[in-house]
């Protein structure tokens, strides 16, 4: 069966099959209402849920993380509208024309532009999956253990370079501790314990789900209680389903944005956020109109949400063809893919055929419900938008705590999970970025027995690192990236090569 014809199947089922139906339905309603609540991210839900539904049929939850996914970053742009406060980061730039719009009376039409960008950007980022995954699969079945820790390095590198708030050796720093957590536990080639400490617990290795509902979960949740603020919702709404016309006059700009997300997305670990401003500051700069972004443009609202749904394809298809996400979201939804037994990477078209395919039509049905849930629920949103913190964070940590246990039925992943709540914490106190320390633990073994065996099958050598040409080509890109971020140093060495 080809492809395509796998993608209409699994669409055809979702739709057919009431259970599924209602099941993807309330999965995107509580991604929208996840995302809108501002404190709650997308990759704190995913997170929780892969832990909640591990043990449930992969073809019933991973439709469910898929829906989460799409529902939760859509869902920030309506706070981000309502009341000037992102739901997720990806709706920050939203926020900039958003609220504007409201301030004017004008929030239903401009909810309902971002819920078709948003749509629309959706779909054009499933394209860009259904195209470009095979392809680049194809391309990495070429690479050799060199090659695959070099990515691993390259994958922190530019997480870290794009992530950090302000100095970039923070999204370093933060990758590595990551690499040298997911070393905890028996090596991958001769199964020795390693950090263990004579701990049992600890001899299978950090366990990621526990892992990243600390760090995007618990953390989130102090960092929410530390600054509680009272908000005014914008609850006079219009009308909200925009017309034809007007979706179409902002072509150009969705277009660009859709481009830029998909863009963005496929750097790894980067994510939607950065793809909203990059995108906003795209349109902007290559608008005749910019100098009314910032004050109510619509197209400024089309530039952002277009963009930060389309990263969601743009970061799925490095996940499926290189096992390398391309967002935190991408990220954790990657451990929860795991959970279910399914190892994305090049192989996958080998060892999981159909799975890509299904992927691709649980991220179109997902779209959909979100289009016709964004355009109905806005009233009911408006009503969860007046929902105190106080109240539903408590409610967040019992989930939280559940989800941890859930995975392996122990009381140490609870602690383990507190521990990473801390830890992440701590984090956001210091300005360091979690995202690389994500890539960290999730590409660690990766890197750490590619490196190994390509040691091994070089008897010690570390010569072909930089004979082999992708190898070689990934370690002038690494040091690169990271020369870029010490200008002074660029320029001692731009000056010692004129002077030579």
């Amino acid at each position: 069966m080809d492809g395509l014809s796998i993608v209409f199947q699994e669409i055809t089922r979702l739709f057919t099959q009431p259970f599924m139906l209602f099941t993807m339905a309330w999965a995107t309603f509580l991604g929208i209402v996840v995302g809108a609540l501002p404190g709650l991210t997308a990759t704190m839900t995913i997170a929780l849920l892969s832990g909640l539904t591990y043990g449930v049929d992969p073809r019933v939850a991973i439709p469910i993380l898929i829906s989460v996914y799409c529902g939760a970053i859509y869902g920030g742009s309506q706070s981000a509208i309502l009341v000037n406060i992102p739901g997720t980061p990806s709706a920050a730039a939203t926020a900039l024309d958003g609220y504007p719009l409201a301030r004017k009376g004008e929030a239903g039409p401009a909810i309902g532009l971002a819920t078709t960008a948003s749509f629309i950007g959706g779909v054009l980022g499933v394209l860009a999956v259904a195209v470009a995954t095979p392809l680049l699969a194809q391309v990495a079945l070429e690479f050799g253990s060199w090659e695959y820790f070099l990515l691993a390095v390259f994958g922190i590198v530019i997480s870290g370079n794009l992530t950090a708030e302000d100095l970039p050796i923070k999204g370093w720093i933060s990758g590595f501790i990551g690499l040298l957590l997911s070393m905890v536990g028996l090596e991958g080639i001769h199964a020795f314990p390693r950090f263990s400490y004579g701990n049992v617990q600890l001899a299978a290795g950090i366990s990621l789900i526990p892992a990243l509902i600390g760090l995007f979960g618990i953390a989130e949740v102090l960092a929410v209680l530390k600054d509680i603020k009272p908000r005014k919702v914008e609850s006079q709404l219009t009308r909200i389903v925009p017309k034809i016309g007007e979706v179409l006059s902002h072509w150009k700009a969705t277009f660009k944005a859709a481009l830029v997300g998909i863009g963005i997305g496929l750097i790894p670990g980067v994510g939607e956020d950065v793809a909203a401003w990059v995108s906003y500051d795209v349109c902007k700069r290559t608008s005749p109109e910019k100098e009314k972004y910032g004050t109510g443009c619509y197209e400024g609202l089309v530039a952002a949400e277009t963009a930060n749904n389309a990263c969601i394809g743009g970061a799925i298809i490095p996940m499926l063809a290189l096992g390398i996400p391309g967002s935190g979201a991408a990220a954790v939804l990657l451990g929860g893919i795991w959970l279910h037994g399914i190892r994305p990477g090049p192989m996958i078209f080998f060892e999981f055929p159909a799975f890509p395919y299904e992927l691709i039509g649980q991220l179109i049905v997902a779209n959909v419900m979100m289009v016709i849930l964004g355009l109905t629920i806005t009233r009911f949103t408006v009503r969860v938008l007046e929902i105190k913190k106080e109240i539903f964070m408590p409610l967040v940590v019992v989930l939280c705590i559940i989800g941890a246990y859930a995975v392996n039925m122990r009381i140490f992943d609870v602690y383990l999970m507190l521990g990473f709540g801390l830890l992440g914490y701590a984090l956001r106190i210091g300005k360091f970025p979690a995202a690389p320390m994500t890539l960290g633990i999730i590409l660690g073994p990766m890197a750490d027995d590619n490196f190994r065996r390509a040691l091994s099958i070089a008897d010690g050598s570390l010569a072909p690192f930089f004979t082999r040409p992708i190898s070689l080509g990934l370690v002038i890109l690494i040091v690169l990236l990271m020369l870029s971020q010490n200008k002074k140093l660029m320029a001692k060495i731009f000056r010692r090569g004129v002077s030579a």
